[in-house]
């Protein structure tokens, strides 16, 4: 073990976001290029690029559950978490190389068409992230202790992470996505296949600071076997994800319709979907932890967690998938580099503060004031931010400004969610929970991919996707601030435990 993961030293904890950088670099690549690229290089509808973004909720659906799940159980490579990071990593570099050489890739098949392939390498992308972005979540906390320690892990992870997204938007601003397109393919490529090597990660999940050898000699002498997973069969899974459901039913149904045609009249099923998620989300948030097991309480909130969370990435999934629709709109003057450019510069200044405030803003403020209140409070500066680009969003210095402070929610969304649900659950199921949890993000993502996608290119006034966006965050901050703090905040927070105690006095 390195002497700095001994210490849990700031350098550490650089080390430790590396992976997680790797891939947030590769989806920072696709929001900033594969737009742009498919509409303006190969001629794509917006419809179709919304088919293309689809694949990735879909490989997420099933690549980072599958993953956690048996990452939880292996041990490979000395690690639980390693092989994941590094093959996913080679593979993520490779589809970056191929996506501006759809053309050349096309021609050589001798196929007609480009959306075909445009899929399959993007499906193969978003897996191959899919199959790292789990283990890079996870073995942050499977090296940190609960607490301060494990907001720090994140917090630095998002700044890392971010720093990185900001150059990758920089690159593409300055010498255009396809310079980008090559440059992350050698990033991608040395930051996830590195770093996990120098990361030593513990062999028994959940007895951290443990002597391995101790515990070693305990099971051994013990008629218990050590479970890594209690159980994951499909029922238990998808009772786990309960506030969800409406989220799959949409999902099911809008590949089905794009895939085979076939579609209910009107809108009833798109209609009875929402009415089937606010009933979920309402009632799960609404549900007491008080007097619950510890196992119990633990499943409450971390679905509540999945509630709270879900919204927020439509607001976030439209703007990354759509924004050069609405940048297009506001200043028509604009040739396609040029909406390129703006398109690349107002994800630079979102990135800028996503990059910079977690490690000194959110991580103090969430240690005074607990991450739950200070997440929600970030989501209402968004859906504001959201919103003042609506109704000021109409030249490219202007929608700058504004980006930054919706990059405040953002920084948030990547960084304290994953602090908070982890404390919500086994640590030794991190790989299993990890991966259902990414489910309130991909499943959302398809609403973004399908039914917004078809408002957008329905309707002519583009500012239609801002407001779409400031409503569903703001529909997310108002969940978020019924999620109760995680039990660590309140024996690690002044500030909490006394409001807490005059609560009760009250009572």
């Amino acid at each position: 073990m390195l002497e700095i993961q001994k210490r849990l030293s700031n350098s550490f904890y650089a080390l430790l976001a590396l992976p997680a950088t790797a891939m947030g670099f590769g989806l920072s690549i696709q929001i900033a290029a594969l737009s742009w690229l498919l509409t303006y290089q190969y001629g794509l509808e917006i419809s179709d690029i919304g088919l293309v973004w689809a694949t990735g909720p879909i490989a997420g659906i099933l690549g980072q559950v599958i993953i956690g799940i048996i990452s939880d159980k292996v041990w490979v490579w000395n690690g639980r978490r390693r092989a994941f990071i590094v093959i996913g990593g080679v593979l993520a570099s490779l589809m970056i190389l191929a996506l501006p050489n759809i053309g050349v890739i096309q021609a050589g098949l001798g196929l007609e068409g480009v959306l075909g392939i445009a899929i399959l390498i993007s499906m193969v992308l978003d897996l191959s992230i899919n199959i790292s972005f789990n283990p890079t979540r996870s073995i942050i906390a499977d090296v940190t202790p609960e607490g301060r320690e494990r907001t720090k892990g994140y917090t630095w992870m998002q700044t890392v992470s971010g720093t990185f997204g900001v150059l990758s938007y920089a690159i593409g601003a300055i010498f255009g996505n396809i310079i980008l397109l090559y440059f992350g393919v050698f990033l991608v490529f040395f930051f996830s296949v590195i770093p996990p090597f120098f990361i030593k990660e513990p062999k028994y999940l959940g007895r951290y600071g443990e002597d391995e050898d101790a515990i070693a000699k305990e099971l051994s002498e013990s008629d218990d076997m050590p479970q890594s997973v209690s159980d994951a069969s499909l029922s238990r899974i998808l009772i786990s994800i309960r506030p969800l459901w409406g989220f799959l039913m949409y999902g099911i149904y809008a590949i089905v319709k794009r895939l085979s045609g076939f579609e209910f009249p009107g809108y009833y099923f798109e209609i009875f979907a929402l009415i089937v998620t606010i009933y979920l989300i309402g009632e799960t948030l609404l549900k007491s932890e008080e007097g619950k097991t510890r196992e119990e309480a633990g499943k409450i909130g971390f679905q509540k967690v999945l509630a709270a969370h879900s919204f927020s990435w439509i607001g976030v999934q439209s703007m990354f998938i759509y924004f050069f629709a609405f940048v297009s709109y506001q200043m028509p003057d604009l040739t396609d580099v040029g909406v390129g450019s703006v398109v690349n510069w107002s994800f630079f200044s979102l990135n800028l503060v996503a990059a910079i405030i977690p490690v000194l803003a959110l991580g103090p403020l969430a240690n005074r004031f607990g991450r739950v209140r200070v997440h929600a409070t970030a989501l209402v500066i968004m859906a504001f931010g959201y919103a003042l680009i609506v109704f000021l969003g109409d030249s490219p210095y202007v929608l700058y400004l504004l980006m930054m402070i919706v990059g405040i929610g953002w920084a948030s969304i990547i960084s304290l969610p994953f602090a908070i649900m982890s404390q919500k659950i086994a640590q030794n199921q991190m790989g299993l929970y990890m991966g259902l949890f990414n489910l309130s993000v991909v499943l959302p993502q398809l609403v973004s991919s399908f039914a917004v996608g078809d408002l957008v290119q329905a309707v002519d006034n583009k500012t239609i996707l801002l407001v779409i966006c400031s409503v569903t965050v703001a529909f997310s901050a108002v969940a978020w601030f019924l999620v109760s703090e995680p039990k660590d905040e309140m024996t690690e927070n002044p500030a909490l435990l006394d409001e807490k105690i005059e609560k009760k006095l009250r009572d």
